[in-house]
């Protein structure tokens, strides 16, 4: 079975976005302000890609959708931390409402739409666990039964971290979170036209059943200057040091080593 990703990397979508602007001028400046785009440099390579680069089932697409008018050298960028993960491919569109958007780009990546696929969301500051596409197949098969009656079923693994990451290396602490839309999949059945991005995240139980998985730590979501969300960016949970086991845990699971945050992050 198919199994797609579709994580935005600052693109300027009329809406989709909870920090709003009133024109793509006003919501570029915000997201290609230098400040921000390091910040996120910094966390997608130190976040998203490790754990994308050692995926134990290899046999997905994660689509990094960016605006035409993304800065040259942000570009270039990049493609430099992407050139050597062959299942990340770096689509461009022109700024343009959210929902049309993301659907068209990820309709256009189904190699037979008549197929059932998986697909899921990813934010560029996030990142899953090193076995996430394994997983997310034992949980299509899971759901097998109630695919029978149903087009779309929710995929939730609501066990993992928060995080902040900075030269000092990583703070965090484990939590469960419902519906986060990190770690979260959906099993999509062949001719049906929704996506993982049809539905508000945190309200997909409304439209479809969801099977919940909270066993191991399936991601990292980190906390930072530009979170989106205002909650994440108000964020009063402690985090603490990791332990020496928890610096294992984050290596094993999330191919993230805090030699490389503390690098990244002092840069510059």
């Amino acid at each position: 079975m198919q199994v797609i990703g579709l994580c935005r990397f600052s693109y300027p979508a009329i809406g989709g976005y909870q920090v709003e602007h009133e024109t793509v001028e006003e919501r570029r400046q915000y997201l290609y302000s230098p400040a921000r785009l390091e910040e996120r440099f910094r966390i997608f390579e130190t976040t998203t890609l490790p754990c994308f680069r050692e995926q134990t089932d290899e046999d997905f697409e994660l689509l990094v959708l960016i605006g035409e008018c993304l800065p040259k050298e942000s570009i270039e960028r990049l493609h430099d931390l992407t050139l050597d993960i062959k299942q990340i491919r770096i689509v461009k569109r022109e700024p343009a409402r959210h929902r049309p958007v993301v659907k068209e780009v990820l309709h256009s990546a189904r190699t037979d739409p008549d197929q059932p696929c998986i697909q899921f969301r990813h934010d560029d500051d996030d990142a899953v666990s090193v076995d996430l596409v394994e997983r997310l197949r034992v949980a299509a098969s899971d759901a097998k039964g109630l695919a029978q009656n149903n087009r779309t079923v929710g995929l939730d693994f609501n066990s993992g971290f928060l995080a902040r990451f900075g030269p000092d290396g990583i703070r965090a602490t484990q939590v469960f979170r419902s519906l986060l839309g990190v770690g979260l999949g959906m099993y999509v059945a062949g001719g049906c036209k929704h996506t993982i991005m049809s539905f508000t995240h945190h309200k997909i139980g409304r439209f479809m059943p969801v099977i919940s998985y909270p066993d191991a730590p399936m991601w990292v979501r980190t906390l930072n200057n530009f979170n989106d969300s205002p909650h994440a960016r108000a964020s009063k949970t402690e985090l603490f040091p990791l332990t020496p086991e928890q610096e294992g845990e984050f290596i094993a699971r999330f191919a993230i080593e805090q030699d490389d945050v503390r690098r990244v992050h002092s840069a510059g």
